[in-house]
């Protein structure tokens, strides 16, 4: 793939809206592709490609993307700093932009949910997720940032976590997982609606009983 630099002219100074950043944790390099500690790089392609937006941008350590969703100004990036360095990356990019992090979303897996399980949240601690420690870190502190909470479910039996993140998806999870991308297009775009809080409580609730769905047992 064929990067290009970021211009130093903001391309959102001509709109009245704010940019809105999002995020997706990753580690780089192909032996990471579609591996559980990667979901955020994938469902930042997939919303890049269902609305339009090339990622062939190189700076701040991050493959970046800029476009706009509606009259919305939307900056996509995937650091390529390794999870554990994340925030070398988005600490930089968001104050380049001059972004208040209530701009910023960023979208990482959670074991804490069940596979294939979405969560909007407008701010948290990291959960011991070492990514969102890192951004955090560079945020200086600050933890009110959105995100977007993929669920991968939890290692099975007394499997070592870091084994279980950097594993590939068995065949049911993938399927659950191309599901939850799927939806996830939709959740960020509720992100940059205007009228998001109500929306994200019903996007949210959906979700939670998806999860029971998916667990109801239906007697023949």
């Amino acid at each position: 793939m064929m990067l290009g630099k970021l211009s130093r002219r903001c391309y959102c100074t001509s709109v009245h809206q704010q940019p809105w950043l999002f995020l997706g944790l990753g580690n780089p390099g192909d032996k990471y592709n579609g591996t559980r500690h990667n979901i955020g790089f994938e469902m930042i392609d997939v919303f890049a490609e269902s609305v339009g937006i090339q990622m062939n941008l190189l700076n701040f350590k991050a493959i970046m993307g800029q476009g706009f969703v509606g009259d919305v100004p939307v900056i996509l990036a995937k650091p390529q700093t390794y999870m554990n360095l994340s925030g070398e990356s988005s600490g930089p990019l968001a104050a380049y932009y001059k972004l208040p992090l209530n701009r910023v979303l960023v979208v990482h897996d959670d074991t804490q949910l069940p596979c294939g399980v979405l969560r909007l949240q407008e701010k948290g601690g990291h959960g011991c997720h070492n990514g969102l420690k890192s951004v955090m870190h560079h945020f200086r502190g600050n933890k009110e940032f959105a995100r977007l909470r993929i669920g991968i479910g939890k290692p099975p039996g007394q499997m070592d976590p870091k084994a279980f993140l950097l594993q590939k998806f068995s065949m049911l999870a993938r399927e659950r997982i191309d599901g939850a991308l799927a939806e996830g297009v939709e959740a960020l775009k509720l992100v940059l609606s205007k009228d998001f809080g109500e929306s994200w409580r019903l996007f949210n609730v959906e979700q939670k009983y998806k999860h029971l769905r998916q667990h109801t047992i239906i007697a023949p």
